[in-house]
């Protein structure tokens, strides 16, 4: 199996594989699917590449224009593997990549917000289920309006409680089944009757 960047300023550029079997990359018509989905929002954004791997997903936003992506991984080897395939693409300019715990770092109170966040934890282990209520117990690690993309099994489907986050498509693409969730702004006429009733909450002098 071999990888490339689909489009953008690192388009054809082949990628490295992470050795051995502890990530699972995306396949190029499933990363084409997305960021056609994706479309001219990705121009500018903040993207988190969740459990990285090669970097593939991340990389292709870069190369599409995103102002800046954080590649976060546990796995010596696949920091290493994104790494390379930064300074291949001619990419690491608006990068950082971080070897930490995904699980802990989502759980942690958010540092920034992020447009676009892409989850692909290893397949079968309800880990994507810990990040998503992670990031839905501290919202902050999105964007208002973000988006946040579940890459699993289509046999690992499951409904998630959330407060926060919001379900609102899911695609299947043969064994991948990709879910969009997204932290919804709060409605302007809601906003604007909470100023009111903060003002008239408050009384004079």
């Amino acid at each position: 199996m071999s990888i490339r960047v689909i489009a953008g300023t690192a388009k054809g550029r082949k990628l490295k594989m992470v050795p051995g079997d502890s990530t699972r990359p995306v396949m190029d018509r499933v990363k084409e699917a997305l960021f056609n989905i994706f479309s001219t929002g990705i121009q500018g954004c903040t993207f988190l590449d969740l459990f990285a791997g090669t970097g593939s997903v991340g990389i292709e936003a870069l190369s599409r224009g995103a102002e800046r992506v954080l590649f976060i991984d546990n796995d010596r080897m696949a920091i290493r593997t994104v790494r390379e395939n930064l300074e291949h693409t001619r990419l690491t300019a608006n990068a950082e990549v971080m070897r930490t715990d995904a699980l802990a770092y989502v759980q942690r109170p958010a540092p920034e917000a992020f447009e676009y966040i892409y989850v692909a934890p290893p397949q079968y282990k309800g880990m994507w289920k810990t990040v998503l209520l992670g990031l839905d117990k501290n919202p902050d690690h999105v964007a208002l309006d973000g988006v946040v993309v579940v890459q699993i099994d289509p046999s690992e489907r499951d409904d998630v409680t959330l407060e926060v986050l919001e379900l609102y498509d899911e695609r299947t693409y043969g064994s991948t089944l990709l879910l969009f969730y997204e932290r919804p702004a709060p409605d302007s006429d809601d906003a604007d009757e909470a100023h009111e009733g903060e003002t008239e909450g408050k009384g004079g002098d």
